[in-house]
């Protein structure tokens, strides 16, 4: 599986790194700029990114826009199914108004709010078909 974790605050990707490396190779991107430019450049060398977690507070493009950009490249280029690249929305902001911005607006897989909690995680992983 190959996974880019979005995401500015140094513990947070730290542990989402520790849960996410042994299920297989993870980029790191601190903000909403390298997030999109890994995801283009993973598209061009045709190896999409599986897996995607977007923290939605980060700095130059946040969680919400990069997930609306990923979401308008998969339509042009007639991306869809299960060839569009899975993503979860992670982020403290636990109010309806974020999580229904991404799940219902953004097509987000899952909304995870932090700390996040490793067994959630891997049930979302489990649940959206990446792992059996």
């Amino acid at each position: 599986m190959k996974i880019l974790i979005a995401e500015d605050d140094f513990v947070s990707r730290t542990l989402l790194q520790e849960m996410l490396s042994p299920l297989g190779i993870c980029h790191v991107a601190m903000d909403g700029l390298e997030a999109m430019a890994a995801y283009k450049q993973a598209l061009e060398m045709k190896e999409p990114y599986d897996l995607i977690c977007l923290d939605i507070m980060m700095p130059n493009l946040n969680g919400q826009e990069v997930l609306r950009q990923i979401r308008d490249i998969e339509k042009e280029r007639c991306i869809g199914g299960s060839d569009m690249s899975k993503i979860f929305m992670v982020s403290a902001l636990d109010d309806a108004k974020n999580i229904m911005a991404a799940l219902v607006k953004g097509s987000c897989d899952a909304y995870l709010v932090k700390p996040v909690d490793g067994e959630k995680l891997l049930a979302e992983i489990k649940r959206v078909g990446l792992l059996a």
